[in-house]
């Protein structure tokens, strides 16, 4: 089940809630018992790491004259 982060504007706390995509715009109430709250958009970790998805510079890719448009 997906976990949205949402932050409480009256006391400024920051908290996770688990629930089924189909209520991920549904309003959420802090552990304090506030209910104006905003929903914070969450970043996605993505398998690999950044040495796999950078280019390398043997590989001759990337820049303008290495892409081959330079002609």
């Amino acid at each position: 089940m997906p976990r949205y982060e949402y932050r409480c504007r009256p006391c400024d706390a920051t908290f996770e809630v688990s629930r089924p995509m189909t209520e991920s715009s549904a309003p959420a109430v802090c552990p304090a018992g506030h209910e104006d709250t905003v929903k914070l958009l969450s970043t996605v970790a993505v398998g690999g790491s950044a040495e796999s998805a950078a280019p390398s510079s043997a590989s001759g890719g990337g820049g303008c004259c290495g892409g081959g448009c330079c002609g």
